[in-house]
């Protein structure tokens, strides 16, 4: 088709379609390789092949870390300064309410607190007694706040099987909340409905899935990314049992480290619903890796309660021991 048109104009433009089409067609032959893990497919971009990288081994390493939970225990034994952003928004996508402040996590004698530096709120974000008017908020200072002075604690990460069973009400939700923040990825026993279907790496989740892992630079490092997403043929009611709509990791490729990841989930199941988008970020300090960046945006509809979407993103410097 393409020399049909070019002929009828000048040998410029002849030469110019000849080769045009021939460029395109040799792009099309470098396509991504497949590795069969166990009963699923992973794919690997062409500049992942060549690195000799062990997809089973990759995959279950992805699928047991603890690190990224590890990043945010680190935050218990260091001292650092936070800027706390935090934003509520009514129904029509009018901000309702907000807290900005600055913070110091000060670490003393084995014991932590947190240290109020500079602080500004609008709206209803506090109650007349002073507490937090949104569950996000209370998630928030539950992450990253301390009450008063805490001690005895440590950075180690144990065996421990999370289960919200135990909680009730807003305190389940919180709990429910903080999962998704620390182990996005990994079913949650105790939520009717959803809990397994976090499990993207678990039977039968994992079947709705497709892997892809590439290799790009992060944040001035070289990292294989993990990409999760959907499977594109799945049927409608499939696709309506999804609930983690899409999920990528950046792994060190010096150690697997993970320096970054990134995740969407949504789901509605009538008596509540909510879509949340997550975003965290990773640094070295010393031998440790803490969280630097935190984005959270959140649409939340649960029973007795009015509907919240809050967005809030925590910086986080000055790490010290």
């Amino acid at each position: 088709m393409w020399i049909t048109v070019c002929f009828s104009q000048n040998k410029m433009r002849i030469i110019f379609c000849l080769f045009f089409p021939m460029f395109i067609a040799s792009r099309s032959f470098a396509q991504d390789s497949a590795v069969r893990v166990g009963e699923n497919i992973v794919y690997l971009k062409e500049v992942v092949v060549g690195k000799g990288l062990d997809i089973p081994a990759f995959i279950q390493f992805a699928k047991e870390d603890t690190g990224f939970y590890k990043a945010f225990k680190n935050l218990r034994v260091l001292q650092f300064r936070a800027i706390n952003d935090i934003r509520m928004y009514g129904r029509k996508g009018r901000q309702i309410a907000s807290l900005f402040s600055q913070s110091l996590n000060e670490v003393k004698g084995g014991c932590r607190q947190t240290k109020i530096l500079e602080e500004a709120s609008s709206g209803d974000f506090y109650d007349e007694e002073g507490t937090y008017n949104y569950y996000t908020a209370s998630l928030y200072a539950s992450l990253f706040f301390t009450k008063g002075k805490v001690c005895g604690e440590s950075n180690l990460v144990g065996r421990k099987s999370f289960d919200v069973r135990k909680e009730k009400g807003m305190e389940k939700h919180k709990e429910m909340l903080k999962m998704m923040f620390f182990y996005p990825g990994k079913p949650i026993p105790g939520l009717p409905g959803i809990g397994n279907k976090l499990g993207v790496f678990e039977k039968p989740e994992i079947d709705y899935y497709e892997m892809v892992v590439d290799l790009v630079n992060f944040q001035g490092e070289e990292c294989y990314l993990l990409k999760i997403r959907p499977r594109k043929d799945l049927s409608f009611w499939l696709s309506n049992k999804i609930v983690l709509t899409e999920m990528d990791t950046w792994f060190s490729v010096t150690d697997f480290s993970v320096l970054g990841k990134s995740w969407k989930l949504n789901y509605n199941a009538g008596v509540y619903d909510f879509d949340v988008a997550m975003d965290v970020q990773l640094k070295r300090f010393g031998s440790m890796t803490v969280p630097t960046v935190m984005r959270y945006n959140g649409d939340w509809d649960v029973p007795f309660k009015r509907r919240e979407k809050g967005v809030f993103t925590a910086t986080l410097s000055d790490f010290s021991y």
